[in-house]
């Protein structure tokens, strides 16, 4: 793998990271309305209003309001993905779905503001979801596609030959810890960066749990590495 990744992934064009930024403005204003005043309470002209665009412009990115929140969700998953994706080689399939995870839902570094507001705009949104069937549903596709996500990332990860069973099994595990962890922190007043109750230490938690029985061997585990 190369050490300097822009070396083989193309930077997005200035269009595209136009794009994604009126994606994100707006999957930001709608989760906010979304939590303060629930989907049936707010229309696609509100969040259209509140993000500075012309309704048009938001029926070219969504096509529905409640779709219109999904850039949110998927902004921390694509992190997450990376995240695995370059865990350091010692590390067994669980320990780097562990690292992943902490780097994932731990807003600190030079980011951290950025990654606190959107687990606050997340939670928020959370908190809304349980009486809205149609942002229910999106939530529960971002994690179907999440998981399908997650099984050649672990496939890159785990020794040649192991069972796809296994693989489907931990990318199931690990796609419902995040879930469930994240809908457990939500309805908690807890910071999200508190080392017991915040969203990272849920997750680890919900992970070990829930990976205990999976068998997943690392490709050329290092001496001592552990053998998942």
């Amino acid at each position: 793998m190369s050490s300097h990744p822009e070396e083989t992934v193309p930077r997005p064009s200035l269009t595209e990271r136009r794009k994604a930024e009126t994606e994100r403005e707006i999957a930001r204003h709608a989760a906010e309305l979304f939590s303060e005043h629930g989907a049936a309470g707010v229309t696609a002209e509100d969040i259209a209003r509140a993000a500075g665009v012309s309704l048009r412009t938001f029926y070219r990115y969504f096509r529905t309001k409640e779709e219109a929140v999904a850039p949110l969700l998927t902004g921390g998953v694509r992190q997450w993905l990376a995240d695995l994706a370059a865990a350091p080689a010692e590390l067994s399939v669980t320990q780097a779905l562990e690292h992943a995870v902490r780097a994932a839902l731990t807003p600190d570094g030079p980011y951290a503001d950025i990654r606190t507001e959107a687990l606050e705009s997340t939670r928020g949104l959370l908190r809304a979801v349980p009486g809205e069937p149609a942002l229910h549903s999106v939530w529960l596709r971002v994690h179907a596609e999440t998981e399908e996500a997650l099984v050649p990332v672990l496939t890159g990860l785990a020794r040649e030959g192991t069972d796809p069973l296994e693989l489907r099994l931990a990318a199931a595990a690990a796609n419902a810890a995040m879930r469930i962890a994240m809908e457990a922190w939500a309805a908690t007043e807890a910071e999200p960066d508190d080392p017991e109750r915040g969203p990272a230490a849920l997750a680890v938690r919900c992970l070990r749990e829930l990976t205990a029985g999976v068998r997943t061997p690392r490709a050329q585990p290092l001496p001592g590495a552990g053998g998942l």
